[in-house]
């Protein structure tokens, strides 16, 4: 048994009476009653444990804990539990890590205990300021729904987020604990003025947001400063790529959807049409970072933290909103000489954290004009009157290889004589350096020519995250109808020459979405893709698979190579890479000769994939048996389900569904698993199809609706000609109730239009790949 609280955003009024909003704090006393054989844990430290007796004789502990700092009611935490811990006491402040008993003494916990005193003491002495509580617990949960949380002295996690296996060499999960440690560790700010923990959160423990509202100043500094307390940490990563690939980059694709809301609501919106638990989302924690990110290079970061620590010692305790931030950040300003900014704080920040969505620079190297307005999707005739916001916006830029100073649009449109280029060819622009400004930047044919003549000529001429921005900007710009798709194709021609695993992921997500691989192999355009992508491929993935079968220890400290190798592999394979087929079949059966042998993690799914693939019944078999192995984890399971939709022969996948029916095999929420999965392979979607509508009156019966709704919905994702779309349509018809027909049939129209977009874009494409396969 395991008690654990998660109070926030508005729990604390579940669990004791009070007035469970943030902006009323108060001083904690907490007293637990518990069984003798569980420990109870709080804010504070235990300052007494006696026994008591209840009218039945039973003996039970009493711990009470001392009377906490003032805080907000969601704040307040507890644990009774029967863990272990490891300890060891920095600067007077005692740090425990807790977990399950074996977990600790396998000595999962002791990475996690190794980076948080140095964490700690870092930001201690960046600001000269002691933590004001004599402990700090972090404690691991098997699970916990909310991953981690920051409760002030008692900061919960969910197991994966702070155990790390000391058999695991490689830097990816070390680094996604470092990332989530700095960023709970950021809350635990002190009472005295400056303390940098703060930095981490603005808002928080110590100063907390007036209302959840301006919730994005609490989370978005963290997640913004969470990226500094990892690579103090973990030297080794890169604070710059990894804070564009996990921050900016996946905000921005997310943050132009219709009906996104702003980063600042007003209370009385945030009250009438929102959850709170909604606003815990990318916008607040990533959009909340990236600005923090601008911010902080417009301003420095020396100015930056000065307005903080000001800011701090002002509100410590007490609550504050944005402008009150704003207000001390133009203090510092207005008291130097060095930054000059071109409206006031508040206007500047302001155009960013109450307007939703971000701008598009549109430059003209002739003219040197850059224009503005607001990214959204040009496709949707019905969705132009409402977009004429502005912003004032911090544009860093380079001119032939050389940084320039920082320039700003502040209207619609300017003229900047500095960015007139002659007509040499060899001259061009590049804006948002490193990506530090939160926008997209579209640039004209002549410069995007001249850019992408550079790329093929002398790539690193561009640093790494701007030239992964070019083209992420440019199929971004393609899909929403403002430049040609062969524009952004232009791009990529350079490829051979990258080295960069992050920027190979972009663009295999652009040119090979995870949903489309089943459906490219049915067009013409596959064969061209195959020539044109894999003579790019070689180079990079040849150094990469020298690793994999000579040494894969020494990528232990490529944290890319950790996280996107998979897809890079996955791809090779997908396109029919002789080296990739028979290195994966290769692996899998020295797996399948000792059982024991462990396969490269970091191309797991892919060998596995491609093993079972390469072989018949055998192989198939084998992967049935690991997956039914009593040792075999979430995650191993999971790859196994995924492997054994990768058969050829139609009979295995045919049995494999065969097995989803049965109860005794799997249970219900795998039925539907394997059937998306057999579903998005090549010759899958057809038998995924015929076994769903010969078997619907059992898997209606036996699994609901609810699990059917979520197969309709996929296959109809995976359809692509008109034919299956009215086979599909017959089908809801036959067996939907009406209701449910009108939303399925909604579905397949969406389909259906968008069928007809990617047809006549991959002809586009194919038509480009033809003429260009043999640069």
């Amino acid at each position: 048994m395991l008690i654990a609280s998660q109070l926030e955003p508005t729990y604390a009024r579940t669990v004791y009476p009070c007035f469970d909003e943030p902006a009323m704090k108060a001083t904690f006393n907490i007293r637990i009653i518990h069984d003798p054989s569980y420990v109870a844990l709080s804010n504070m430290p235990a300052i007494d444990v006696s026994e008591m007796k209840d009218e039945n004789g039973s003996v039970w502990t009493v711990t009470t804990f001392n009377t906490s700092l003032k805080m907000s009611t969601y704040l307040t935490a507890f644990v009774i539990c029967d863990f272990d811990y490891v300890t060891r006491t920095e600067r007077g402040n005692e740090i425990r890590i807790w977990a399950r008993k074996e977990a600790i003494k396998n000595g999962y916990a002791d990475y996690a205990l190794n980076i948080t005193s140095p964490i700690l003491s870092f930001l201690e002495d960046l600001l000269n300021v002691s933590y004001p509580l004599p402990k700090t617990d972090l404690i691991a949960l098997p699970d916990f729904g909310a991953g981690a949380m920051e409760n002030w002295g008692l900061m919960t996690f969910q197991e994966s987020s702070l155990m790390y296996l000391p058999s695991d060499k490689f830097t990816s999960r070390k680094a996604m604990i470092a990332i989530i440690v700095s960023h709970e560790l950021g809350h635990q700010a002190c009472e005295m003025l400056r303390h940098f923990f703060f930095l981490f959160k603005w808002f928080g423990n110590l100063v907390t947001m007036s209302w959840w509202n301006d919730l994005w100043l609490n989370e978005g500094l963290a997640s913004y400063f969470e990226y500094l307390g990892a690579t103090f940490v973990e030297p080794k990563l890169s604070l710059d790529k990894i804070f564009y690939d996990h921050v900016v980059q996946p905000v921005l694709s997310e943050d132009n959807e219709i009906g996104v809301r702003s980063l600042s609501e007003s209370e009385d919106k945030i009250k009438g049409s929102f959850s709170l638990m909604s606003l815990f989302d990318s916008i607040t924690y990533n959009k909340g970072a990236s600005i923090t990110w601008m911010l902080s290079g417009f301003l420095t970061e020396k100015l930056f933290i000065r307005a903080l620590t000001s800011y701090l010692k002002e509100f410590s305790f007490s609550n504050a909103n944005q402008d009150d931030l704003w207000t001390h950040i133009q203090m510092v300003v207005d008291a130097q000489d060095e930054v000059q900014l071109p409206a006031s704080v508040k206007q500047i920040m302001d155009s960013w954290t109450c307007q939703n969505g971000f701008p598009v620079l549109t430059l003209n190297l002739t003219t040197g004009t850059i224009s503005q307005e607001q990214f959204f999707n040009k496709k949707n005739e019905n969705s132009t009157d409402s977009y004429n916001n502005t912003w004032i916006i911090p544009i860093s830029w380079m001119r032939n290889g050389s940084s320039q100073p920082l320039i700003w649009l502040d209207k619609s449109s300017n003229v900047f004589p500095e960015m007139q280029v002659p007509e040499s060819e060899y001259d061009w622009i590049l804006l948002n350096v490193n990506l530090t400004g939160y926008y997209r930047v579209n640039y004209d044919q002549l410069n995007l020519k001249r850019l992408a003549r550079l790329l093929e000529n002398d790539p690193k001429a561009i640093p790494a995250v701007s030239r992964c921005q070019l083209i992420d900007d440019a199929f971004a710009l393609t899909k929403f109808g403002y430049i040609q798709i062969e524009t952004a194709l232009e791009l990529t021609k350079y490829l051979a020459r990258e080295d960069e695993l992050f920027i190979w992921n972009a663009v295999l997500l652009n040119l090979v979405p995870e949903n489309l691989e089943g459906t490219l192999k049915n067009y013409e355009v596959y064969p061209l893709l195959k020539k044109y992508l894999l003579k790019r491929m070689l180079p990079i993935y040849h150094y990469y698979a020298g690793f994999i079968r000579q040494n894969v220890d020494a990528l232990e400290d490529d944290y890319f190579a950790q996280v996107y190798l998979e897809k890079l592999f996955a791809t090779a394979c997908w396109l029919g890479l002789q080296d990739c087929l028979d290195l994966s079949s290769e692996l899998y059966a020295k797996w399948m000769d000792n059982p024991e042998y462990k396969v490269p993690f970091l191309i797991r799914r892919t060998v596995c994939c491609y093993g079972v693939a390469g072989g018949g019944e055998r192989e198939w078999n084998f992967a049935w048996e690991m997956y039914n192995h009593t040792d075999c984890t979430k995650e191993d399971k999971d790859i196994l389900l995924s492997a054994m939709s990768c058969a050829k022969e139609s009979w295995l996948l045919y049995r494999y569904l065969q097995y989803g029916l049965s109860d005794t095999l799997f249970s219900s929420n795998c039925t539907s698993i394997i059937i998306l999965y057999v579903t998005t392979k090549d010759i899958g979607h057809r038998i995924a199809w015929e076994f769903v509508t010969e078997n619907w009156p059992l898997l209606s019966e036996r699994y609901g609706k609810e699990l059917l709704h979520d197969v309709l919905k996929d296959m109809g994702r995976f359809v692509n000609t008109d034919v299956q779309i009215q086979e599909l349509q017959v089908f809801y018809n036959a067996t939907l109730e009406e209701e449910e027909r009108a939303a399925a049939t909604l579905l397949l129209e969406f389909t259906k239009s968008e069928n007809m977009e990617r047809r006549e874009l991959l002809i586009k494409v194919a038509n480009w790949l033809q003429n260009n396969v043999d640069d």
